[in-house]
């Protein structure tokens, strides 16, 4: 069954025409992915869904009784600074509805114990629509929701109850993300839901998303959360709606293969169109009755030729090239024992590894963990609490840092560019510039007008033009859309320095990264490949601080390996006698439950008032305790 269906739905601005005959399906349960350039329009589709805006034509429509969540990507900020509350209540008050319903049932459980005849059968009759209403509501589970997605979304316990009005911008965006999973409407319009959530609970969000019960609309960036979550894509080019039933991988490859064979097909037709035309002109030019005749043959059979389309043009294929302007020596940076704290904030100790020409390197850990400040302390920002830092030689250090960018206020885009690299041509500049998204009239823009992403799209720019041999990237494909993205990944790939880089963007650190590591406040973890490789090690490892690096030796690693295995397999089997044991408890319970109703169902306990309360007493006690089982086995 289709939740929602766009058919041929067009919308513009006066002349500026933004979407035309776009049309796709919703089905039920389906997760699909909006993809296209900035400024393709998947934004404007989402304000058309959502009843912001009208289409000019076409058809939006709903299956009845659908209810729509929508998460903008740029947040207005729905919460009042006055409020006191704190950010467990703002996420609890999603349950108000359930916690009145077992209120009801707790009253009139009372209530029962007084009744007796047909006063009592017929509230027993409302008793079990209610219990039924509550458990269809899944109201024994909602406190293990609640915890669920406040932990899956990386708010500490420490946080929970911290008033809503003093948290960050980027905490109230996954505050708001929170609300929405647990309000669980049939439709999730996410516009770029991944912003501000660190690798781990994008990884949470994807199981989650997964598992969801109802229709997904997706808008990122972050290819490998789609390849995870999506099996529909729905590409918005040129105005135009193309949908393909895969994830973003199987789109990228399908796209890229349909549009090969459809200019193979258009250049084979033309050259035919071609030759014919070439025979016609010639059987004409000879003149006679019977080549006159010919040529009219054949141009009747022209004209009945189907003609292929040519396929729409792309955005024109730029290629960065990032030429460092002296090479560094073999050994290019030497990380020893680092340990940093703030006052009594402690971040991290034990941190060492090395880098080598020509690695790419990236640095993850959850958000908080300090991996900032360990590039700062490189780029000498800070000085560690101890440990040391050794240089190769000739290193040329480009920093990007997504939090400060050092530009001109009252310069345009163009003229920082220029006056930093005067050796440029306009039309080099122009084109380093197109590819983070600055093309035609948007070079001449402020720099005091640009917002923060621009901003950092310039730095990056800046940056990648500084003739470096060493780049240090804090978050780089911020900001970039896919299209960007792949640009700089081919740069980066052929840059012939060493990179190393902080990134949430799972895709780019497999497409680019050839080491890994793993930053916890107990040191590093280091792994010799891509992010798939890290994810195929860490499943085996039964937590962070069961951790090795590569530079111990060979029977260190063995011994660790056995030791973490035997913990591994220890834990596995902790846990699966808790859950049997939870599994048993519930069990049990739910049939105390079922015999304390049909007690009351009895005749003599009906007309024993003292009798009915005592089981309803019982009753109760053991759906309290029903419920903190559950919450237990959900956590579990």
């Amino acid at each position: 069954m289709s939740l929602l269906s766009c058919n041929k739905i067009s919308k513009s601005f006066g002349t500026d025409e933004i979407l035309c005959s776009v049309s796709f399906i919703l089905e039920e349960k389906e997760k699909a992915a909006l993809v296209g350039v900035n400024g393709a329009g998947k934004t404007s589709i989402f304000r058309m869904l959502t009843g912001e805006w009208v289409p000019d034509t076409g058809q939006i429509v709903f299956a009845t009784g659908v209810e729509l969540g929508y998460l903008p990507q740029l947040q207005e900020d729905d919460f009042d600074d006055t409020i006191t509350h704190s950010l467990y209540d703002e996420l609890d008050s999603v349950f108000e509805p359930i916690r009145e319903l077992e209120t009801r049932i707790r009253q009139l459980e009372t209530d029962m114990a007084k009744l007796s005849g047909d006063a009592l059968e017929s509230a027993m009759s409302r008793y079990s629509r209610l219990q039924t209403e509550f458990e269809e509501k899944r109201g024994y589970e909602y406190k293990s929701r609640l915890r669920g997605v406040l932990k899956g979304l990386s708010f500490s316990e420490s946080q929970w109850q911290q008033p809503l009005r003093s948290l960050s911008g980027g905490q109230r965006t996954r505050a708001a993300l929170g609300k929405l999973l647990l309000t669980a409407p049939n439709v999730l319009l996410l516009d770029e839901p991944t912003n501000h959530l660190d690798i781990e609970s994008i990884a949470w969000l994807e199981e989650y998303l997964r598992d969801y019960n109802g229709g997904v609309l997706l808008i990122s960036h972050d290819r490998y959360f789609l390849d995870r979550v999506t099996t529909k894509t729905i590409e918005i080019e040129n105005k135009k709606s193309h949908v393909y039933n895969g994830n973003y991988s199987f789109y990228a490859h399908h796209k890229a293969v349909n549009r090969e064979t459809a200019l193979r097909q258009y250049i084979g037709q033309q050259r035919d169109i071609k030759r014919q035309e070439d025979i016609i002109a010639a059987y004409r030019a000879r003149g006679s009755e019977k080549n006159m005749r010919r040529a009219a043959s054949r141009e009747k059979l022209l004209a009945k030729v189907e003609r292929v389309e040519a396929p729409e043009s792309l955005p024109d294929q730029m290629r960065l090239m990032l030429k460092p302007k002296i090479e560094t020596g073999y050994e290019v940076l030497d990380v020893e024992d680092l340990s940093m704290a703030f006052g009594q904030k402690f971040l991290f100790e034990n941190v060492k590894f090395s880098l080598k020409k020509g690695d790419r390197l990236a640095l993850i850990g959850p958000n908080g963990i300090g991996k900032t400040t360990l590039f700062k302390i490189l780029v000498g920002d800070y000085k560690p609490r101890s440990g040391y830092i050794k240089e190769g030689v000739h290193l040329r250090i480009g920093y990007y840092d997504q939090a400060s960018q050092k530009l001109t206020e009252d310069k345009t885009i163009f003229q920082e560019l220029a006056d930093t690299y005067p050796r440029l041509t306009q039309t080099e500049i122009r084109n380093v510039l197109a590819a983070f998204l600055f093309t035609e009239d948007d070079v001449f823009k402020l720099i005091n007008q640009l917002s923060g992403g621009e901003r950092g799209r310039v730095s990056l720019a800046k940056i990648m033009l500084g003739g470096a041999n060493f780049l240090i990237l804090d978050e780089p494909t911020n900001h970039l859309d896919l299209f960007s993205k792949e640009i700089l990944e081919g740069a980066l790939k052929e840059f012939p320095g060493t990179l190393l880089y902080i990134s949430h963007d799972r895709y780019f650190i497999n497409s680019t990264a050839t080491r890994i590591i793993e930053l916890a406040p107990n040191g590093v973890t280091e792994y010799l490949g891509n992010y798939d490789y890290y994810i195929e090690k860490k499943a085996g490892m039964p937590s962070k601080q069961l951790t090795q690096t590569l530079q111990e030796t060979a029977t260190s690693s063995q011994k660790n390996d056995y030791q973490a295995k035997k913990e591994a397999d220890a834990k596995i089997r902790k846990q699966e006698s808790k859950r049997k044991r939870l599994e048993k408890q519930i069990a049990e319970t739910e049939d105390k439950i079922a015999l304390c109703d049909e007690k009351l169902a009895k005749d003599e306990i009906s007309r024993d008032a003292g009798a009915a309360a005592a089981i309803y007493e019982e009753k109760t006690a053991l759906e309290d305790t029903l419920l903190e089982l559950y919450g237990e086995y959900e956590e579990l």
